[in-house]
Parts: C-alpha cells; sequence; structure tokens
C-alpha cells in the first residue's frame, strides 16, 4: 500500500507560515509595548528628581526663582511627554490586542489541519492494517489447503 500523504500538506505549511507571521507581529508589538513602557519609567523617574530639585531650590535661604521657572517648564514637557507615551501605550494595547486575536485564528486553523491529518493518517494505518490481515488470512488459507491437500493424497 502507498505511503500515507496528506492531501492539504502544502495549505498546512503556508498555515504554519502564516502562524508564525502572527506570533512574530505579536512579538514586536509586545517589545513596542516593553520600550513604551520604560520610558514612561524614565519620565516618572525625571519627575522625581525634578520635584527633588524644585525643594533643594526652594529650601530656606535664598530662592533661585530662574531655577524654579526653569523646572516649571521643564516638568509641562515631561507632562505633555508623559501623556503622549501614554495615549501610544493605549493604542497599542488595542494593537496588542487585535493581534493577539489573529494569532489566535491562525493557530485555531493550524490545529484544524493538524487534527484532519491526524485523523487521515490513523485512517491509513487502519486500512493498512486491515489490508495486511486479509493478506495473511488469504496467505494462512492457501497454506491451510495446501497442507489438506497433501493429506489427501
Amino acid at each position: 500500500m502507498p505511503k500515507f500523504h496528506f492531501r492539504l500538506a502544502t495549505l498546512l505549511k503556508l498555515r504554519q507560515a502564516e502562524r508564525d507571521q502572527r506570533r512574530r507581529e505579536l512579538s514586536e508589538a509586545l517589545r513596542a509595548d516593553d520600550v513604551l513602557q520604560e520610558q514612561l519609567r524614565v519620565v516618572h523617574a525625571e519627575e522625581q528628581w525634578l520635584k527633588n530639585q524644585c525643594r533643594k531650590a526652594a529650601g530656606p535661604g535664598a530662592v533661585d526663582v530662574d531655577c524654579l521657572l526653569e523646572a516649571q517648564r521643564y516638568e509641562w514637557t515631561l507632562r505633555i511627554q508623559e501623556r503622549r507615551l501614554t495615549e501610544q501605550k493605549a493604542q497599542l494595547a488595542e494593537e496588542i490586542e487585535r493581534r493577539r486575536a489573529a494569532l489566535v485564528a491562525a493557530d485555531r486553523e493550524v490545529k484544524i489541519l493538524e487534527k484532519l491529518r491526524d485523523h487521515q493518517a490513523e485512517r491509513h494505518r487502519q486500512e493498512e492494517n486491515r489490508r495486511d490481515i486479509k493478506q495473511l488470512d488469504e496467505i494462512a488459507q492457501r497454506r491451510a489447503v495446501a497442507v489438506l491437500g497433501g493429506r489427501e493424497s
């Protein structure tokens, strides 16, 4: 009997390649999210450092007004940057969810074809076993006839 050949093997390979591409796309989006998270952490650290500097500048003794004004301008810049990063993170979260759903769908398509392939391969093995048993039964029957035919002579 011929070796098992899954007729949809090419389609399965295409679906697997698509699933792998979806994985890469999701991975890229997650890395971008990590970058944005790190940038937000840096902005927050800068804000904290700036607050500490303002406390020192406004402490007892002479007050450096120019330093405080410059710090306030820088604080506004940091807040704008923080707002922009937060908005980007929100947009990216939607994109990550979209890519995650695409990966789930692609993975489902691959699993369906793999299950079909496995089912057909099992059916092929059972058919091979059935044919082998039939062939062995015929051989055994011929031998039995030959043995019995040889005794009657």
